[in-house]
């Protein structure tokens, strides 16, 4: 009889670490060129329905097809897609778009909210009325685990945001996120205000929950030129994303480009990611609007434009290669890898 051959336990291979998108798993050394904050649809859901004749799904599906086919056409391979609860996340939708993209879109899980939670959780969870476990927190890690409502599309990391003041509704959330991080070992982004500095403020709270700040990217910090604050958000460990490029009503693109190229001088390609935060479609500005006073946010503008002016102000190659390739895939990385 022979004897069956057992491959001895030293030689077999780990699983390659893989990133969940829409259309499934990715391994990370496929995701290639990577835009770190982008949308494919921001939508008011609830208005949305009661306004039905603000929306055309074929014609939205359509747009978005043609928008994306044009990004994935200068070598983008990935979109990552911070859109969660609040701004009117449909996978579902998104992955119709998907079918006729060739593009890796990354989902997010989380609570988008400003200032309050939503009233589903207003009365049970912790220091509520009726306490308990924090629901949030449950839900998030359910979206990483097991995938988003009946989908079967996995988030793959986390998104909270603050904006002017750390409100008690804006805490919670992002305490739920942190926790859900710590459970399952997802990275976060979160939507902050440069203005108002707030970047450092949910560094704070994440801290205090036990999060490595190297998991965390704080959005929006490209939205002001304060090298101090940027230095400060770097030094605590996270990425800046420098993500809102084609917005120069918040930060004119020419300082945008200058603070990128001098944090690049300064050894800080590592510590940053490049994006615009833009939309195929966004229903928070009527028709023709968004394109009369922001007319270059959009998802083509960084290879259009924005490399090569960060490339004429002195930003390597091999730099840009960090901040669109590797710094995506270190982000998305398990911390167990």
């Amino acid at each position: 009889m022979t004897t069956p051959q057992v491959q001895p336990a030293s030689t077999v291979q780990p699983a390659a670490p893989t990133v969940q998108t829409v259309r499934g798993p990715v391994p990370l050394t496929d995701l290639g060129t990577v835009l770190m904050h982008e949308h494919v649809f921001v939508v008011s859901e609830e208005l949305r329905q009661s306004l039905p004749e603000t929306w055309d799904e074929q014609e939205r599906i359509a747009d978005a097809v043609s928008r994306l086919k044009a990004l994935a056409a200068t070598g983008v391979s990935t979109l990552v897609d911070p859109t969660v609860i609040g701004l009117g996340r449909n996978v579902a939708r998104v992955a119709l778009v998907n079918e006729q993209v060739d593009l890796n879109i990354v989902a997010a899980t989380g609570i988008y909210t400003l200032a309050d939670i939503p009233d589903f959780y207003r009365y049970h969870g912790p220091g509520t009325l009726l306490g308990g476990p924090e629901g949030m927190t449950e839900l998030f890690v359910r979206e990483l685990t097991e995938g988003i409502a009946d989908t079967g599309i996995r988030a793959a990391f986390l998104k909270c945001a603050i904006e002017d003041q750390l409100t008690p509704g804006v805490e919670r959330v992002m305490r739920a996120v942190a926790q859900a991080h710590l459970r399952t070992g997802a990275p976060i982004t979160v939507h902050t205000s440069a203005a108002a500095r707030t970047g450092l403020v949910a560094q704070e709270v994440l801290r205090s929950e036990g999060v490595d700040l190297g998991a965390a990217v704080i959005g929006h910090s490209g939205d002001t030129a304060d090298l101090d604050y940027l230095h400060a958000l770097i030094d605590n460990g996270s990425y800046v994303g420098m993500d809102r490029f084609g917005l120069d009503v918040l930060l004119p693109e020419d300082q945008r480009v200058a603070t990128v190229a001098t944090l690049a001088r300064e050894g800080f390609a590592e510590r940053m990611v490049l994006s615009h935060d833009a939309s195929c479609h966004i229903d928070w500005f009527p028709p023709g609007v968004r394109e009369q006073i922001a007319p270059n946010w959009h998802h083509t503008h960084l290879h259009d434009e924005v490399l090569p002016a960060l490339r004429a102000a002195g930003v390597t190659e091999n730099q840009l290669t960090t901040m669109l390739v590797d710094n995506p895939r270190r982000y998305f990385t398990p911390v167990n890898s």
